[in-house]
């Protein structure tokens, strides 16, 4: 696709928008609860409307906010707790008026009418994070495409629910193993191929599921210099494919190195791809779209945006370089 839209979240420097595939950006007006402004927020999560292809969502520091012109204009939506962060976002395949939105402190909120009310979900995910790095946060939220009914949600730190009854109650899944990373959870996706796979991605590599949880296995990755395994965190599966998967990663936690991992056979074996400029920091996020699944979008933590033309096998890097970047979507024009 040769004509679409790129937004980008922020950390402190709000959203910022490309309307010509990804040539010039400019930064975002945002409502905000005391006025409009170019915002100097930190935004956190972006997701698509399966249902208006030039409607997004994005959860921020300042609550919850809806653009129904490919991210140039932004409306706030009312939220339940002012000043709760909003960390994830999933939106309903087949219903168009049920959000999920996931929080810090660690929580999930649903909508059933599109942002207007909110009910809080009784999760289970703990109030203190192990590590010192403040309240556990909703890093991620997962609806099953084939199963509605079935939600995953996942915190950092504070492991992996499922529900399967639209989130109104939830099971905890085991430990992911058993090193300090076995509840610091990143990535949720679920790939609807044969057999469906859960997908979850945590310091140590990416985890897979074929039996709703019960049991899991571990992908690791490697860099050649390094023994511990790379940081794993942004995840993404392809609209096109369910086995063609997206694993970015980093050196450590921010990282002064990145790549991305991919599987073409649904994780029986992965390959790096070749980036033209080495990424700067840890690959944060992703974004596909069913518009167009040969279109991908990649962030690195640290401001570089690289984009994909073929699915994967070759990418490009964007002139334009932006501050600490937590969400990344694109929408066709």
């Amino acid at each position: 696709m040769n004509d679409y839209s790129i937004c980008v979240g922020t950390i402190g420097a709000g959203i910022w928008q490309s309307a010509d595939s990804g040539n010039h950006f400019v930064k975002c007006r945002m409502e905000l609860p005391f006025f409009w402004e170019l915002a100097d927020i930190r935004v956190y999560a972006m997701a698509v409307s399966p249902h208006n292809s030039h409607t997004i969502y994005a959860g921020s520091d300042q609550g919850l906010h809806r653009s129904e012109d490919n991210g140039r204009t932004w409306k706030r939506l009312e939220f339940p707790i002012e000043g709760r962060q909003i960390w994830s976002v999933a939106l309903d395949p087949h219903d168009p008026d049920v959000i999920f939105a996931g929080v810090k402190p660690a929580g999930v909120f649903r909508s059933t009418d599109r942002g207007a009310s909110w009910t809080r979900l009784a999760v289970g995910f703990p109030e203190r994070c192990p590590i010192p790095i403040g309240p556990p946060r909703t890093t991620a939220i997962a609806i099953d495409p084939t199963d509605t009914r079935s939600i995953w949600a996942g915190a950092e730190v504070g492991g992996v629910f499922h529900s399967v009854d639209r989130g109104d109650t939830w099971t905890a899944m085991k430990p992911f193993g058993t090193s300090g990373n076995a509840l610091d959870i990143h990535g949720l996706a679920i790939s609807p191929g044969k057999p469906k796979k859960v997908l979850v991605t945590t310091p140590d590599g990416i985890w897979s599921s074929i039996d709703e949880g019960a049991n899991w296995s571990l992908n690791a990755f490697k860099f050649p210099d390094q023994s511990d395994p790379a940081y794993s965190r942004a995840i993404a599966v392809s609209p096109r494919d369910p086995d063609t998967i997206f694993v970015g990663t980093g050196n450590v936690v921010f990282g002064d190195r990145g790549g991305i991992q991919r599987t073409t056979d649904g994780g029986r074996n992965w390959t790096p791809l070749n980036l033209p400029v080495a990424p700067n920091s840890t690959i944060y996020g992703f974004a596909v779209n069913p518009a167009d699944p040969s279109l991908i979008v990649a962030s690195s933590f640290y401001g570089y945006l690289y984009v994909s033309d073929n699915g994967g096998d070759s990418w490009r890097k964007l002139p334009r370089e932006l501050t600490e970047i937590r969400s990344v979507a694109w929408l066709p024009n």
